[in-house]
């Protein structure tokens, strides 16, 4: 069973005991969806207002494209394009803010502006990341991939994805406890489309179920990803019917966080899957 139901995220909770959607903040000039819309603080700030309007419990803040292919940026930039716009959100809103990183000194930065999670899409893999989540003491989610943005969807390859996806996150689970960083402060993401055909995202829907069981709250990201262009045939701003229909399915098997772009509809599609999975079968 799932004992942290509601985290600490540098003194703002974050309640799991239901469902919650967290809206992706990119500040960024070349992520997939919406690259260079709020690198501006104040733009940044705006989007942010409009995302807890909407329903967001906690707002994730990326300065560096994850998408495949993308190029890494320096430490240096990646700093100035988080720092200014956490602050100004720290400054104005009062749900929890996440940065979006996988590299130590942004960790530090991003917390010390006002961040209260971590969400590191390599897993605290990086050198001198897991001490600094250490030290931090916030939240972490710990995601899967194979590779890195640049190489990952070049020949991804798995015996068994379900099974695999589990046991690496359940060994960086293991790592983190061994560091000193509480169980209940941990959050997985099985990492859909990081080094995954269109097959293994399938397989890792249908079977989220078993990740769940593992006990940890169960964060997904499909927003938009090309997993379902490819799959469809469909271009970026069409995109938001199949990425509800796998938001519901993945809360329909146990998933507590739902990363998204689109947020008020993504509540709505939450709220429709809870009304279904919580209705009286008497009568």
């Amino acid at each position: 069973m799932m004992n942290n139901v509601i985290l600490d995220c540098a003194g703002k909770p974050l309640d799991l005991t239901r469902p919650q959607v967290m809206g992706i903040l990119n500040v960024t000039p070349d992520s997939f969806s919406d690259g260079g819309q709020f690198v501006a603080p104040d733009a940044a700030l705006k989007q942010a207002q409009k995302m807890v309007a909407d329903g967001a419990a906690i707002i994730d803040v990326g300065g560096e494209s994850t998408r495949p292919g993308a190029a890494m940026v320096s430490v240096d930039e990646e700093i100035a394009r988080v720092v200014p716009v956490i602050e100004a959100i720290q400054a104005e809103i009062a749900i929890p803010i996440s940065i979006d990183t996988s590299k130590p000194e942004v960790m530090r930065a991003a917390v010390n502006a006002g961040a209260g999670m971590i969400n590191d899409v390599q897993a605290l893999r990086v050198k001198g990341a897991l001490q600094a989540a250490v030290e931090l003491d916030v939240p972490v989610c710990l995601m899967h991939s194979q590779g890195t943005p640049d190489t990952m969807q070049d020949k991804p390859q798995y015996d068994a994805v379900v099974a695999e996806v589990s046991q690496f996150l359940m060994d960086r689970v293991a790592v983190c406890e061994q560091a000193g960083i509480s169980r209940d402060k941990l959050i997985v993401d099985p990492g859909f489309g990081f080094g995954k055909r269109a097959n293994h995202n399938l397989r890792l829907m249908k079977h989220l179920g078993d990740l769940v069981k593992q006990g940890l709250p169960v964060l997904i990201g499909v927003s938009r990803k090309s997993m379902i262009g490819k799959l469809l045939n469909v271009p970026m701003d069409e995109r938001l019917a199949a990425s509800l229909a796998l938001s519901a399915l993945a809360i329909w098997q146990g998933a507590k966080i739902i990363r998204s772009h689109d947020v008020g509809a993504t509540v709505q599609a939450i709220m429709m899957t809870n009304h279904v999975m919580k209705v009286n079968d008497v009568g």
